[in-house]
């Protein structure tokens, strides 16, 4: 059960959370705004897919989706990130929504925290939640956390670039998974690197919900 009555009062708790303390360019590391992130828990609520589920979130970065997740009555999470410096502040964040739940006299589910690469990671979840770097930096890094989440669970919520569309159709259908839906968000990327110009850009992304196709 959850103690969060709406997805208005869920982005009021997301946005409380630290994000990355010194963001790597290299590893492409863009907080989840907690609009988008609140938008994204919220569905998956509605349509029964938080409650006592097994999650892995892939790319986890500071936690916000996994955290998330937790506080709609997801049973387990697992942060993975390779990432060490995020993990900690991913910990701190837990610590933040654990205070939150005893306040309210609520229960939270299990988080468990890996500081691997993606590929290393090999536990069976219920589903991957995942907002992995685009492939700016590291050209198919994409591609790598879409075939793990693939490997792990039947079903998957991936946020790309919209433009990478043609992919994630052709990659889905590669490991027999259908799409199911695709949602848009206009995603803000705030001045936190060197290499940024403006104080605060915008890219479209695209949230794909992904189901193994039974056989």
């Amino acid at each position: 059960m959850t103690f969060i009555p709406s997805q208005k009062q869920l982005e009021m708790v997301l946005q409380r959370l630290s994000g990355f303390e010194n963001p790597s360019a290299s590893l492409e590391q863009y907080q989840t705004p907690a609009g988008i992130a609140a938008a994204w828990i919220w569905s998956m609520h509605m349509q029964g897919e938080v409650e006592g589920k097994v999650f892995a979130d892939l790319a986890a970065g500071p936690g916000i989706l996994g955290l998330g997740l937790l506080l709609m009555g997801a049973k387990k999470v697992h942060f993975v990130d390779i990432d060490e410096k995020t993990i900690i502040t991913a910990k701190e964040n837990l610590k933040f929504i654990e205070d939150l739940a005893k306040h309210n006299n609520a229960g939270l589910g299990e988080a468990v925290f890996h500081n691997v690469d993606v590929q290393e990671f090999d536990l069976k979840v219920d589903c991957v939640v995942q907002n992995p770097p685009f492939g700016t930096k590291q050209k198919h890094i994409d591609k790598l956390f879409l075939e793990t989440a693939f490997k792990i669970a039947p079903l998957v919520y991936s946020m790309h670039k919209i433009t990478t569309e043609k992919f994630v159709v052709a990659i889905s259908k590669d490991y027999e998974f259908r799409i199911e839906s695709l949602q848009e968000f206009k995603f803000s990327l705030p001045k936190t690197m060197k290499h940024h110009k403006k104080r605060i850009e915008y890219t479209q992304v695209g949230l794909w919900k992904l189901k193994k196709v039974e056989k």
